[in-house]
């Protein structure tokens, strides 16, 4: 993406840049505000419209890695219907809300929108409590990269803009000549449908701040009691007058107000052609007396620009770990999205001086590490989290000692871990594959005994009925069939194969520990997939506690047939894209069909069927957006047809991601989509869990890696956009004889040579 120059205007507001000129009257006050060199290539927009129900469902705003503060505005459409796209911004809405703190990245869940700032030129009218400012904005007039965020809105002749620190939002409103500034914080503000409940707000005009406190609950943080949030917040401006409402009674002058809808209206003095206001909102999950330290400590007496620019840093050092030749604009635009859109979560939880809430309901210090939270790790373990051990292994680090100490507080390693508590969301222990991988990677230092055994109290029994940890549903039944029976569980297939990769995780894990009996155990029962291969279909079939198969439909989705009646034993998805769900054991997978060759057709054919196009209504065949299937082009490698690897992967990179808004084939799922095309771009694919990479089909001419304090490069010799097919690889300048790596021959550093060609090389 160009670099983008922004220009404001305060006669007839417009907004400039070099992607887009938007007519309007000379500049009167002209500021530069760029993007750092690698940023220019970020579209935040991306993933943020197309169809409502395969949005990739990230956001534009501002924030900076792992940023507790996910800045960015709260949009609405013409009918009314709030967070179509469930991290509050959808690229198709027409008004703006105003803008708020705290959201979900990529996910499904609605959750967040925390501390609603609405900037106004009109007093506070009840209706505002509800609607925020409820205001049309253009696109033409909006601009994003990495760490900024600004909008104009015309109807009042307002600027908008955002930025970041990890913990506090910092905003900037530049208000029209002639009208009287107000800011309102509405401190029980929440995303879409979701709800708050005990605000507190307490004007405090001397220090010109505000503070209070909520308790939100969304689509996570409802099945946990809720999250008490707090907030200090701060103004550039003396107020001129201020007030606080509760429900629709305001009040001016009041400078306190309790109870589940209430918030503060400050006023500014209008002098001059005019006003800007800066306002820094600092949260904290464990106190006021945090969220102000946080305020301090990271802002302090630093002015918008200044905040900017460190944003801008924070980012340009994310992005700097991967440097690129070769390419197209658009394939580099896409690269370093996705880059940045892996690195927005999970999110930092511990306050400034280390504090957080743990899954106990107590404080907790964060000592030699740094407390993350909000892991989608169904998701996330498949592309994500290796991506982190492979570029970030300090940050990889500290989420798994975080994870660890999740289990020590509220007694098994979680799913889903989403503030202070267990959201159980999905099914199966992706966790155990996450600190199994990175421990085989080299990633040691944190109590993995800890973790293990509590991996292994997961996966040889059920939790109690009153846990907050659903554990492995039908455990039991599990053990004692072999596999999951579909009449005695829903989701049957689906379980079965997602216990057996953990299970294979676990037993990879127990050996490197020395655990040689657990070792075997979880080997046995992680081929316990076999146990539903229908050798008459050639699938995974649902099967009875008696032994049966059960009638099925290969090519229904499981999104169309509403009542279940064909497909409550797989999870999002057909059992056709579930065919190919065992990544962990390709070798295994492929000798249960009835021929090599036969695997190769059946395989190739799945993806020949699939929909050519990003953002499109899937059918039962290949579907990007689905986890489950994304491994899938890497089983060519398995299968001795290396070729055909490199041609899907290729034809995916292509295909499915675009550069606009709709420019992901569905949820990002915490940079789950994103971290695919970064990792598969680059040449160099994780089979999660293990120690390997996979090899296909680098994107570029020259990708310098940084893993830590050591430099990867991996280059394409004779690279042409029509040579996708790999003819010779070298590691270090000795030829492969296989398609994969393990990790600890790269870790050091070094250098990764494809030999390309136009057609796939001799078998």
């Amino acid at each position: 993406m160009p670099s983008r120059l922004l220009m404001i205007v305060v006669s007839g507001w417009a907004l400039l840049s070099t992607a887009r000129a938007v007519e309007g009257a000379p500049p009167a006050l002209p500021t530069s505000v760029q993007p750092g060199d690698l940023g220019r290539w970020v579209n935040p927009f991306v993933g943020t419209g197309g169809i409502t129900y395969l949005c990739g469902n990230n956001f534009p705003g501002a924030t900076v890695p792992f940023g507790m503060v996910r800045l960015s505005p709260d949009t609405v459409s013409s009918t009314g219907r709030r967070a179509a796209n469930t991290s509050g911004y959808y690229y198709g809405d027409e008004r703006i809300l105003g803008f708020s703190h705290t959201r979900l990245s990529g996910t499904g869940a609605v959750d967040g929108g925390n501390f609603l700032v609405v900037p106004s030129i009109a007093p506070f009218a009840p209706k505002d409590r509800q609607q925020g400012l409820d205001v049309r904005y253009s696109h033409d007039k909006e601009t994003a990269f990495p760490g900024y965020y600004a909008v104009v809105l015309p109807e009042p002749g307002i600027l908008a803009e955002l930025t970041a620190t990890r913990r506090v939002g910092v905003h900037r409103y530049t208000f029209p000549e002639g009208q009287t500034p107000h800011l309102r914080i509405h401190a029980t503000s929440a995303l879409g449908k979701g709800r708050s409940s005990e605000g507190e707000v307490r004007v405090l005009p001397t220090s010109r701040e505000v503070e209070g406190a909520v308790r939100t609950f969304g689509t996570f943080s409802g099945r946990h009691g809720g999250h008490k949030i707090y907030f200090v917040a701060r103004v550039s401006q003396p107020f001129a007058a201020f007030g606080t409402w509760k429900g629709d009674a305001f009040s001016a002058g009041q400078d306190a107000a309790a109870g589940d809808e209430v918030g503060a209206d400050l006023t500014f003095e209008n002098a001059g052609p005019q006003r800007t206001v800066e306002l820094k909102l600092a949260i904290s999950y464990a106190s006021i007396k945090n969220a102000r330290a946080n305020l301090e400590s990271e802002v302090g007496e630093q002015d918008f620009d200044q905040v900017l620019a460190k944003a801008k840093e924070q980012w340009e050092e994310r992005l700097s770990l991967v440097r690129l030749e070769g390419g197209t604009d658009q394939q580099r635009a896409i690269f370093y999205t996705g880059l940045y859109h892996s690195f927005l979560m999970p999110t930092v939880f511990n306050d400034a001086n280390g504090e957080y809430v743990g899954f106990d309901g107590q404080v907790h210090q964060a000592s030699g590490f740094t407390y993350y939270t909000d892991m989608s790790l169904w998701d996330t373990f498949r592309t994500v989290h290796p991506l982190y051990t492979l570029i970030a292994p300090r940050e990889q680090r500290d989420m798994v000692v975080s994870l660890v100490e999740m289990a020590k507080q509220g007694g098994y390693l979680p799913r889903w871990p989403s503030g202070t508590g267990y959201t159980n969301s999905m099914f199966g222990t992706p966790a155990d594959m996450v600190v199994a991988e990175a421990y085989l990677k080299g990633i040691r230092d944190f109590d993995v005994e800890t973790a293990y055994q509590a991996m292994r109290k997961t996966a040889l029994g059920p939790t109690p009925p009153d846990s907050p940890f659903s554990g492995r549903k039908g455990i039991e039944d599990y053990l004692k069939f072999e596999y999951c029976p579909s009449d005695l569980m829903s989701q049957a297939v689906s379980r079965t194969l997602e216990y057996c990769y953990a299970d294979h995780a676990v037993a990879r894990l127990a050996e490197a520990l020395g655990h040689s009996e657990d070792a075997a155990l979880f080997d046995k029962h992680a081929q316990y997939y076999r146990n539903l291969w229908n050798p008459e279909t050639q699938y995974f079939q649902p099967r009875d506690s008696q032994g049966q198969f059960v009638e099925f439909r290969p090519l229904l989705l499981t999104y169309v047939d509403l009542g279940k009646k064909y497909t409550d034993d797989y999870v999002e998805g057909s059992a056709l894209q579930w065919r190919w769900a065992v990544s962990f054991d390709a070798a295994g997978l492929i000798s249960l069909f009835k021929s090599r060759e036969y695997f190769v057709e059946e395989l190739d054919e799945f993806f020949a069927k699939s929909e050519p196009g990003v953002g499109l209504r899937p059918n039962a065949y290949y579907w990007h957006g689905n986890q489950p299937d994304i491994y899938a082009a890497y089983l060519f490698n398995a299968a001795g047809r290396p070729d055909l690897t490199q041609k899907w992967v290729r034809w995916i990179l292509d295909k499915k991601y675009g550069d606009k808004e709709n420019g992901l084939d569905g949820n990002d799922d915490g940079g789950t989509l994103s971290a695919w095309y970064v990792l598969s771009s680059l040449g160099l694919y994780p089979t999660a869990g293990s120690d390997r990479y996979q090899l296909a089909s680098p994107l570029w001419q020259r990708a310098e890696i940084m893993l830590g304090g050591h430099r990867l490069t991996v280059v394409a010799d004779n690279y042409a956009p029509a040579h996708p097919y790999v003819q010779k690889v070298r590691l270090n300048d000795r030829v492969l004889d296989r398609t994969w790596v393990k990790h600890g021959e790269i870790a050091q550093g070094g250098a990764l040579r494809f030999e390309m060609g136009s057609e796939p090389a001799p078998r």
